[in-house]
């Protein structure tokens, strides 16, 4: 039986921190099914066909990892993909607390899925796609911290929307 391990998020945008993590989880896991919710596109900077694209090119060089678009619940997501763990990164003790109840009720939903967390490696651990957002909207430099792919779209989209005004 292959462990197959859900790594759900907005990815907006896809950070080197989620690439990491994705790529560690490739090593522990049979498969890894990145699911790229679209949730609610008004509010992302990027489109949720970008980012699964994105996400696409910034882990093409792991055969054991393919992302995907959802949308509705993440336990409906992962029986799509015989997923039997939900992935989720932890920068923070801040973060645990969201964590650990998102993990309880992903459980009453679907009692045969485990959350499993994992830790970035320390030079990500500061980075999120909120942070990067702020940066890239106000003109600074987001290539340090995310994909060169991931950078120049998130550089055009800026440009699209300071235009736009």
């Amino acid at each position: 039986m292959k462990t197959i391990a859900v790594y759900p998020g907005t990815f907006d945008p896809v950070t080197n921190g989620h690439v990491d993590l994705a790529r560690r989880a490739a090593t522990l896991f049979d498969r890894v099914v990145v699911g790229v919710a679209s949730n609610d596109d008004a509010t992302r900077l990027l489109h949720a066909e970008t980012r699964v694209q994105l996400v696409r090119d910034a882990l093409a060089d792991t055969a054991n990892i393919k992302a995907f678009g959802f949308d509705g619940l993440l336990v409906d997501f992962a029986a799509r993909h015989d997923a039997s763990i939900i992935l989720r990164g932890l920068r923070a003790v801040s973060d645990f607390d969201y964590e650990f109840r998102l993990a309880g009720m992903n459980r009453q939903l679907d009692k045969n899925l485990e959350s499993v967390f994992l830790t970035p490696a320390d030079e990500y651990t500061f980075i999120s796609s909120s942070l990067i957002r702020e940066i890239a909207l106000l003109g600074g430099d987001i290539s340090k911290f995310v994909p060169a792919a991931v950078a120049e779209a998130v550089e055009q989209r800026c440009k699209q929307l300071r235009e736009s005004k």
